[in-house]
């Protein structure tokens, strides 16, 4: 049987890898074999989970490995752990990415997974993958588990504050977009970390349609634990939040979230009035403090964006997979309400607009 796969995003610094190595050792805790896969270039996921060893990266051993003409092999980057009252090893593996300044981390997360996937990480005898993902950078390498569907579920982490919440609106939209062109992720819901009682992120995630999965309020011992590399869930009180939610994983009895985010807009009035009047221009004349010879620029941009591409796309397809695609799509209409308006049966309707997604994901992907 394949692994869970579980993509866990959140703001750098608001408490992701303290929630997932958390997580992770409630796995193990529960019989479980598991894999905490950190996704940040910071490379600092399972630092806690290994008692503060750092591990080396997929990033850094493959170009050690390339310079010498050889091969990745398992041992070489995936690592476990034995806890003497933990009925189960854990395993960890850090992806890494380049020095400051010196590649994308995109990139990187793409060329591990590439890396990964030849070494068979889907077919390893595991019951919980968890990926520890950065989710305030919006390159699309760090998309890669919603563009690919590599993560079955995805959970967001967040704190009361705007940007982490912001950050956690991203990639719901993100997953979203990804839904409409085959992708199969789905969003099980958000934690709140280090809660403050203020309520912004439940009114956040009651205006998204976002499940509240667990809160977890500011916890001085929590931090001490962490800080010496040990987990939080041995605390009483951690441990049986944990437990709850790793047990509704497994049990399935959470209902995944049809959550599109919310616009820029329905975001920011979350917080307080936003005036509707328009930006007020600067001028050429006040800028150069003069009014001949000013310069104009020129768009020789060439390159399209995702919108752009994807109606293309949309074009490419049959005439009945058009027309259905773009009226429960793009107009949002209902599946009867195109059946009764085309003359099909709904189940028609249905299929035409899953192959129409299945289509559009194959001429995006590989375009």
């Amino acid at each position: 049987m394949a692994a869970r796969t579980i993509a866990i995003y959140g703001k750098g610094g608001i408490g992701k890898s303290f929630t997932t190595t958390n997580l992770s050792a409630t796995f193990a805790m529960m019989n479980q074999r598991v894999l905490q896969l950190g996704c940040d270039p910071k490379h600092d996921s399972t630092t806690s989970l290994f008692g503060g060893i750092p591990l080396p990266t997929v990033t850094d051993v493959f170009a050690e490995k390339n310079a010498l003409n050889q091969q990745v092999a398992i041992g070489d980057i995936v690592f476990r752990r034995d806890i003497a009252d933990f009925p189960q090893p854990i395993y960890g593996i850090e992806l890494g990415g380049p020095q400051v300044g010196r590649g994308c981390g995109g990139r990187g997360i793409i060329s591990g997974f590439d890396v990964l996937e030849k070494l068979g990480i889907f077919k390893w005898k595991l019951d919980v993958i968890l990926m520890d993902f950065l989710g305030d950078v919006v390159c699309g390498g760090f998309a890669t588990p919603l563009a690919r569907s590599l993560s079955e579920e995805v959970i967001l982490v967040t704190n009361n504050d705007r940007q982490s919440i912001f950050t956690a609106n991203n990639i719901c939209k993100a997953n979203n977009y990804f839904r409409t062109i085959g992708g199969q992720s789905r969003l099980l819901g958000l934690i709140i970390n280090r809660d403050d009682g203020s309520g912004i992120a439940e009114k956040y995630a009651e205006a998204a349609g976002i499940t509240v999965l667990m809160k977890m309020p500011y916890n001085a011992d929590a931090r001490d634990k962490d800080d010496s590399f040990d987990f939080a869930v041995r605390l009483p009180e951690l441990r049986m939040k944990f437990q709850r939610l790793a047990s509704d994983i497994l049990e399935n009895r959470i209902t995944p979230c049809d959550a599109v985010g919310l616009d820029f807009m329905g975001f920011v009035r979350l917080f307080g009035e936003v005036s509707n009047d328009a930006p007020l221009a600067a001028t050429a004349e006040e800028l150069f403090g003069r009014s001949k010879s000013l310069p104009i620029a020129e768009n020789n941009s060439t390159l399209d964006s995702d919108n752009l591409k994807m109606q293309r796309c949309i074009e490419k397809l049959g005439a009945e997979e058009q027309e259905v695609y773009r009226m429960v799509d793009q107009e949002k209409r209902a599946i009867g309400e195109v059946a009764a308006l085309t003359g099909r049966e709904e189940s028609a309707v249905r299929e035409l607009f899953a192959n129409a997604r299945k289509e559009l994901a194959r001429l995006f992907f590989e375009g």
